[in-house]
């Protein structure tokens, strides 16, 4: 179902739009998906809340934008620590743990599942910087289609202007004509000796 409301925004409005759009970039998701959750909420579209936020709100919540930024840095670069630490700690083990040569079924066993966990810790931090970069680019991603959508709808509301002066032009320029055909056909007369009008042959 298409969403549409012409009413203007409230200031209940523009804040839920700003806390949603802020908690998106704490936690690292997309300002796309902030407006179409926001746009659910409200019963507007997508495109209308990234207009508004963009357009009205956004200039009043800059501070608030770059913390929420840092916050996320902050928070990715924690969790890609402990993701470290995790490896770090279960290297260190293997290594205690393979001074001595496994002697036992049970300690060989052992040490493969420790070194199963620490191979699938260095891929699990692998994958979380990719998961970071492929999320960075689908929030740009995001931003840009916002601002094409703007940029496509200022186009065809210049495409109607132009359009609307284009007909204007073309009924002034048809009058003109009409105007000076008119004054071509009309006869012209004179006072004749006897005092009646004659037309003059052209």
């Amino acid at each position: 179902m298409v969403k549409v409301r012409q009413d203007a925004w409230s200031h209940e409005d523009d804040l839920l739009l700003a806390e949603t759009v802020l908690r998106h970039i704490r936690e690292g998701s997309t300002q796309l998906v902030a407006f179409e959750e926001v746009g659910d909420k409200l019963n507007r579209t997508a495109a209308a809340c990234g207009f508004r936020w963009n357009a009205e709100v956004r200039k009043n919540y800059e501070k608030a934008v770059d913390l929420a930024k840092r916050q996320r840095k902050e928070r990715k670069k924690a969790m890609k620590q402990q993701a470290t630490d995790r490896v770090t700690s279960i290297s260190r083990t293997k290594e205690i743990n393979t001074t001595k040569q496994p002697s036992t079924i049970d300690e060989i066993i052992h040490l493969l599942e420790q070194l199963k966990e620490s191979t699938a810790l260095n891929n699990e931090a692998e994958f979380e910087q990719m998961k970071e970069y492929n999320q960075q680019l689908t929030n740009e991603n995001g931003e840009w289609k916002v601002k094409y959508e703007q940029l496509q709808k200022d186009y065809e509301t210049l495409k109607e202007d132009y359009q609307t002066f284009v007909n204007i032009m073309d009924r002034a320029r048809k009058m003109v004509v009409l105007d000076e055909d008119s004054s071509l056909s009309s006869p012209a007369f004179k006072m004749a000796k006897n005092g009646n009008l004659e037309q003059i042959a052209k």
